[in-house]
């Protein structure tokens, strides 16, 4: 019999990973609400694989309480939240879910930028105390204006297509220009600092890495146009948060509108339950994510582009499909560990 234990499920999620094991006597199946934290990894003691989403965080002193442990499935794309050298010395494999919510991130980038474009926050804050002045409120136009993708993946690659399908020129900054995008949507591609240069949008698309740390900096945002729209969707830390607090105080910058921001940890108190207490500089990020609320400029929302039914579906199912491949021999999605074929079934079971 195969143990597996999931974490971080609502009642919905569960009812899908409950379903999809359900009638078999192959697996033993745990479900619990809580992420996975070093308090509670006594409830996968045994475990030979787990499911976790990015609000747990699978470190070595966790590892230590899961000697059985085989496989990890990271119900997400990222896996920053677990430590994959430890995967890879204790032969732990960890499959991730590479693609779920290209369309979803795309989707939730461009009402962002619509948001900033149109003033929404204002306009909603306004009326909401029951003042209908349009004072103030004047937007701009999309049509007509540039775009600047930074990264030109999936969810970059699907944002591409519906700026152009709102009438927007399409410029980009990759490592690895997509030429179909070129040739079907006539994207530009260009260095970053020329790209600052030249949006009226700039929208990052890319992961999370020490080259991408800081990627839009005090330095980078001097090069942008005073009426910029800067939008991130891909991780906090690709953004100099208090750079852009800066600008911002300054006029330098149109609008900004994160998803993902310095200082996310301490807010989204849901999302980051297994974190830990916050360090100084989380608290200083935190502080001044804060600030940007401040401004009628600035659009802060929690972690949450991805958050769709049909996405979280998605990830269901891959992560269950990765399970199911790792223990039949044939892993699946893999981004780190040993892969070790799994043990024969006991006398009375199934592996």
């Amino acid at each position: 019999m195969t143990k597996l234990v999931f974490f971080g499920l609502d009642e919905h999620e569960q009812d899908v990973i409950r379903r999809a094991f359900a009638g078999g006597a192959d697996y033993d199946v745990a479900l619990h609400a809580e992420p996975l934290t070093v308090e509670n990894a006594s409830l996968a003691r045994d475990a030979d694989g787990i499911g976790v989403f990015v609000r747990s965080y699978v470190d070595r002193e966790v590892l230590d309480r899961l000697p059985n442990l085989r496989v990890i499935a990271a119900m997400s794309t990222g896996f920053d939240h677990i430590d994959l050298d430890a995967c890879r010395e204790r032969g732990i494999t960890v499959c991730n879910v590479p693609r779920y919510g290209d369309n979803t991130v795309a989707e939730y980038a461009f009402g962002l930028i619509l948001a900033l474009a149109r003033r929404f926050r204002p306009t909603f804050e306004r009326t909401d105390r029951g003042d209908f002045s349009r004072a103030g409120l004047q937007g701009m136009d999309l049509s007509g204006k540039t775009l600047g993708l930074v990264g030109t993946g999936r969810i970059g690659s699907h944002l591409a297509r519906i700026a152009r399908a709102a009438g927007m020129e399409v410029i980009a900054y990759d490592l690895r220009p997509n030429p179909a995008l070129t040739e079907e949507y006539g994207v530009r591609y260009m260095s970053l600092d020329d790209l600052l240069r030249q949006a009226d949008v700039v929208s990052l698309h890319v992961p999370y890495t020490k080259a991408t740390h800081h990627l839009i900096d005090a330095e980078r945002l001097r090069l942008v146009k005073n009426t910029v729209l800067l939008v991130n969707t891909s991780r906090g830390g690709v953004v100099d948060t208090e750079a852009v607090a800066d600008a911002l105080r300054e006029g330098r910058l149109g609008g900004v509108a994160f998803d993902t921001f310095e200082g996310e940890e301490v807010w989204i108190q849901e999302e980051f339950q297994g974190a830990g207490e916050a360090s100084e500089d989380e608290l200083r990020d935190a502080l001044e994510s804060f600030g940007l609320l401040h401004s009628d400029k600035a659009i802060l929302t929690p972690h949450n582009a991805f958050n769709t039914r049909e996405a979280v579906d998605r990830i269901l199912a891959t992560s269950i499909e990765n399970i199911r491949a790792f223990f039949a021999g044939n892993p699946q999605n893999v981004v780190a560990g040993t892969y070790r074929v799994p043990a024969p079934p006991a006398a009375g079971g199934g592996a």
